[in-house]
């Protein structure tokens, strides 16, 4: 069967799918949209734009400052222009504006912030947009506060070995790299004995990220030959990373001038989506005195790797809003906490539920042998979109933003990987 009409079916079942759950979803929606919705706080005259719009975490924040009575803009790009969440209680106006990597991006937020007379930008930012978003501050800072670092921090950050060589600097902990410009320099690359390595594109591969093949120095004709099937070249660097084995975490840091503001540390795997707090002592410590040391003002999410021995190194970090910002849902203090310097880190409450998206349970109760692993997930936590107070986003997120995604796809027959319910798009070879 050729490759398009697979894709088709698959898009079309999956299509089928939603549209069985749909009377479900409607009758939870309305049953809660019948009920009194809690009364904000008093509007604080403060206007914010979040970008992202597509994604559950620009909800989230955009729920946060809603609640804490700020007026909220949210943005987003004609592709995803039927995201769900345009139509939560907390948004206040909903824009379309340019892709990040379209030459009209930073023109049309300046545009967007006069326009609404924002008075506080916080990019919730894809891969692709960080820089971008870094870039249009040189137009924006003489408009409004921007929550995020300059070109040159998020340029740095965003590249695996420029981070890693930072962190070095700082004696802080990070496995042993290389940066790696031509597939022949695996070859003459001195692989540290009894030990493993992985090759990971600097820039970002949505779906390649996933490929961790281990390369060590016993099998060095596998090494070339296997780097030599990549698109290494001085344009597409990778770093050659030390494959440490052990549990891995992720974080989410909110920093202003390098005090850190919001923190939230989860245990983590490849493709996360399950969120719940955990204390870190050495990783908050190692977040803290990198943030310090920088100096810097945004959002910024590392990975980390605890090994057998207890010691932690960090992996990357991504200089963007990361996922675990839905642990605060229930927080009052977070739209404080990234708009005005606190004494202390605000962290999620001791009584917030772990968040999950209940789309990619339900998935896993069908196609997993841990079922029981994964009913326990959905009855402790709680659903990551949904808010009784604000339903209009869960059936709209999967009932529209999504269908409309998948329609595309039929039309064209595009293949994807995966549909990702909490950054609201699907996954596709080159995709966003």
């Amino acid at each position: 069967m050729p490759v398009h009409c697979r894709a088709r079916l698959r898009t079309a079942g999956a299509l089928g799918a939603l549209l069985l759950t749909l009377p479900i979803d409607a009758a939870v929606v309305g049953v809660a949209l019948l009920r009194r919705r809690p009364a904000a706080a008093a509007p604080s005259g403060r206007t914010v734009l979040v970008t992202g719009g597509k994604m559950t975490k620009a909800l989230s924040l955009a729920r946060a400052f809603h609640l804490a009575g700020h007026r909220v803009v949210l943005a987003e790009s004609a592709k995803y222009r039927y995201t769900g969440h345009r139509f939560s209680r907390a948004v206040d106006s909903f824009h379309c504006i340019p892709e990040p990597t379209e030459p009209g991006y930073a023109r049309a937020l300046l545009e967007l912030v006069e326009h609404e007379r924002v008075d506080v930008f916080v990019p919730v930012a894809s891969p692709a947009a960080s820089i971008h978003d870094a870039a249009a501050m040189t137009l924006l800072d003489e408009q409004c506060e921007v929550i995020h670092g300059n070109a040159e921090v998020v340029g740095m950050l965003d590249d695996k070995s420029a981070f890693s060589a930072a962190a070095t600097g700082l004696g802080l902990s990070v496995p042993h790299w290389a940066r790696i410009t031509d597939a022949e320099q695996i070859a003459s690359f001195d692989f540290r004995a009894g030990r493993e390595y992985i090759l990971k594109r600097i820039a970002y591969n949505p779906v390649g990220r996933m490929d961790l093949t281990r390369l060590s120095a016993q099998t060095p004709e596998k090494n070339l030959a296997f780097a030599r099937t990549l698109s290494i070249s001085d344009s597409d660097p990778w770093i050659l990373q030390e494959f440490i084995s052990g549990q891995e975490y992720c974080t989410h840091g909110t920093v202003r001038s390098g005090a850190l503001q919001v923190y939230g540390c989860c245990e983590s795997s490849a493709f996360q989506v399950n969120y719940a707090m955990v204390d870190k002592p050495d990783i908050l410590a190692w977040v803290q005195t990198f943030v310090g040391a920088l100096g810097v003002t945004g959002q910024l999410s590392f990975d980390f790797i605890e090994a057998a021995d207890g010691q932690v190194y960090a992996i990357e970090c991504n200089p963007r809003t990361h996922s675990a910002i839905t642990m605060f849902y229930n927080h009052p203090g977070l739209a404080g906490a990234y708009l005005e310097t606190a004494d202390d880190v605000l962290v999620p409450k001791p009584e917030a539920k772990p968040t999950y998206w209940i789309y990619h349970e339900l998935w896993g109760l069908v196609t997993r042998s841990s079922r029981r692993d994964r009913l326990r997930v959905i009855t402790g936590g709680t659903d990551a979109i949904y808010a009784q107070w604000d339903p209009l986003p869960y059936l709209l997120v999967h009932h529209l933003q999504v269908p409309s995604l998948l329609l595309k796809n039929l039309r064209s027959g595009r293949e994807w990987t995966r549909i990702d319910f909490n950054i609201g798009k699907l996954v596709e070879t080159g995709g966003d």
